[in-house]
């Protein structure tokens, strides 16, 4: 069975980019926003950190753009990255009217707290404790329940875009998106969204590796979805893994924060030597792929699982009060941070690369916006500098919301998109392949399109990314849609992405380090992957 509603604008995706854009659009807008589980559990949730943003006196413009730029490594479009911090005041500045709660400094009503995280050359990190993706995620839900013009689909999961060109409209006009085709996960019926304009927020693809700090959703669905439908896709080899997750069986993707290192914290081998100097003169403060690199390093040089970060030098008070949830959740694993070093590992954490948008958060197809995760703008280059994330979904949100505003809207009847059509599929007996099909992709990823490739590697990733990848299509092919095979089906497209343009880039920047092209190329381009058209 299969239902259709209409809307103004369809937000894919419930984060801090996705709320942002829905309660920055008009009241008069009509607005719904689907997400895969309830309101909170994507990756928005997840962030500790903080926001980066020139919010102090000593602070500038000129010096954020500059520490952007050379943690990119070469590969920042200029204009993005200025256009996106001149704007960091404004947005956080919007958070605080939204009612986010950052953390003050002690005794202050109106000075809030700076943190300084790797990479950043003054304090401009602003955060809400150690939990400041939540704090955002929370204030911005509790918004967006209270507005009469926000509709919330919950536990629904796109499964495509629905495009003029799919439909066999008029090949001589512009391909337009319209919507899209969406699963309610709960009662596997499906739905059928018209839209006038749509809006992917839907995070990134971390999902596609053993050892991330993601939740399960990060399975790059907007990114695949994208580009089946048409858009172009930039930069995807730009993996940014985490230095630092708790080492525990249990502990599942559970990060510890860039701003312990950026309060003191040390990384040391099992025997308690310090070794992040070694490898750059910014030791723990270096940006986090020479960190990730350092950590991967040792622990293959010693034959060891897991490293370790040590802030127990410091004060007890001083962490309680600077980590309260990180303090928290390690004393639930059994690791008392202010007493003894917590086991640490890297993992895949934030994709770099995406759909490419402009500075109103357009794709390559009228009708579709993008903004966070999923998306390239141009701002992190090679690699992201901590805290620019958060910063990223709320001006390009707002800038896709902006644009929406002021555009007139294409006039479309949604009674005539067509109704998702299963009637020649038919219930499978055998869904064990796609958990092992899951489980395979991740696994190879990690092991062959990790911290460090080489063409080998990725060679031997790209001939099973080309096995798995017929194998999915045709079980989708014949088989009712489900919640793991929509995303199965995204990961492998995310996949085939990552190796492709990994194979393409023959250099070591940033993010991408292969043993093949040790050398950093004297004139850099960024990868942009075209979608074949049928």
């Amino acid at each position: 069975m299969s239902i259709r509603l209409s809307t103004d604008v369809l937000i894919i995706g419930s984060g801090a980019a996705g709320l942002t854009a829905a309660l920055s659009l008009p009241a008069t807008t009509n607005v719904l926003v689907m997400c895969k589980g309830r309101l909170g559990t994507g990756s928005t949730a997840w962030a500790q950190g903080g926001v980066a943003g020139v919010l102090d006196e000593v602070d500038s413009v000129e010096q954020h753009v500059a520490d952007t730029l050379k943690a990119g490594a070469g590969l920042c479009d200029p204009a993005a990255v200025r256009y996106t911090i001149e704007r960091s005041t404004s947005a956080i500045h919007w958070m605080i009217e939204q009612g986010v709660p950052f953390t003050r400094v002690d005794g202050s009503e109106v000075k809030y707290h700076l943190t300084r995280e790797g990479g950043h050359s003054q304090r401009r990190v602003i955060h809400a404790a150690d939990a400041t993706g939540l704090a955002i995620s929370e204030t911005l839900i509790k918004k967006v329940r209270q507005a009469p013009n926000i509709h919330i689909l919950e536990n629904h999961v796109a499964i495509d875009l629905i495009t003029t060109e799919k439909l066999g409209h008029d090949s001589s006009q512009t391909n337009r998106v319209v919507g899209a085709y969406v699963l309610d996960s709960q009662t596997e019926q499906t739905v059928t969204i018209g839209a006038r304009s749509t809006i992917l927020t839907s995070g990134g693809a971390s999902k596609v590796y053993l050892y991330t700090s993601n939740p399960d959703g990060a399975t790059g669905d907007g990114i695949a979805m994208a580009w089946r439908a048409g858009c172009r896709v930039v930069n995807m080899e730009f993996n940014q893994f985490h230095p630092t997750c708790l080492f525990h069986p249990k502990a599942k993707s559970f990060l510890i924060s860039e701003a312990v290192r950026g309060e003191g914290g040390l990384l040391k081998l099992p025997n308690g030597e310090r070794f992040a100097h070694k490898f750059d003169d910014r030791g723990e403060l270096a940006p986090r792929d020479i960190v990730a690199r350092a950590i991967d390093h040792e622990m293959k040089r010693l034959g060891v699982d897991n490293l370790y970060l040590d802030i127990s030098h410091k004060s007890p008070d001083f962490i309680k009060s600077h980590f309260p949830t990180i303090y928290k959740r390690c004393l639930e694993y059994g690791f008392d941070m202010t007493r003894e070093p917590l086991p640490i590992v890297p993992a895949a954490h934030y994709t770099c690369g995406g759909v490419r948008i402009n500075e109103h958060g357009q794709t390559d197809l009228e009708g579709l916006y993008a903004a966070g995760e999923c998306t390239y703008t141009g701002l992190h280059g090679a690699n992201r500098l901590a805290s620019n994330s958060l910063l990223e979904c709320i001006v390009y949100a707002q800038a896709a919301a902006k644009h929406i505003a002021e555009t007139e809207p294409e006039q479309f009847d949604a009674q005539q998109l067509p109704l998702w059509d299963d009637s020649k599929v038919s219930d499978s007996d055998e869904k064990v392949v796609i958990s092992h099909n899951w489980d395979e992709i991740r696994r190879f990823m990690w092991d062959y399109v990790g911290i460090v490739r080489t063409d080998k590697r990725l060679q031997r990733a790209k001939r099973r990314i080309h096995l798995l990848k017929q194998e999915i299509t045709e079980y989708y092919s014949n088989f009712r849609i489900t919640a793991d095979l929509l995303e199965l089906r995204n990961l492998v497209v995310v996949a085939e992405l990552i190796i492709e343009s990994a194979l393409s880039r023959k250099e070591s920047r940033g993010l991408h380090f292969t043993r093949n092209y040790p050398e950093l190329r004297e004139h850099p381009e960024i990868t942009v992957l075209l979608p074949k058209r049928d």
